[in-house]
């Protein structure tokens, strides 16, 4: 099977526009995080969300073909490590959560997924 993967520019608070605020089968509500180790990325965006204080669910992709298959088809084809989604929304990666959070951003997200 061929995947073609097409990189999409985005402005750096508007989180994953090409992708549905509630892609279908996307988890609903709460912090989920599509991982794999070693990931420094993965890393930084549990810091930020462990500072915060934020429980979060981790899916490991890294053995396991299924579930990465899951993240991209959730994440628009997004094939890297994190995928992150607040409340059904994808956020994207770790920098976009970070953007997020530099812009006072994060918080409103993290409320509305409570």
């Amino acid at each position: 099977m061929e995947v073609n993967l097409i990189a999409v520019p985005r402005k750096p608070f508007d989180p994953a526009p090409d992708v549905p605020a509630r892609s279908p089968g996307s988890p609903a509500a709460g912090v989920v995080l599509y991982t794999a180790a070693p990931c420094p990325y993965c890393s930084r965006a549990k810091r930020l969300l462990d500072a915060k204080g934020v429980s979060y669910t981790e899916i490991d992709v890294g053995m396991d073909a299924s579930k990465r298959r899951e993240m991209m088809h959730l994440a628009g084809g997004r094939h890297t490590v994190p995928q992150i989604f607040i409340g059904g929304r994808h956020v994207g990666g770790s920098d976009e959560l970070a953007a997020l959070e530099n812009a006072g951003e994060l918080d409103e997200w993290l409320e509305a997924a409570a």
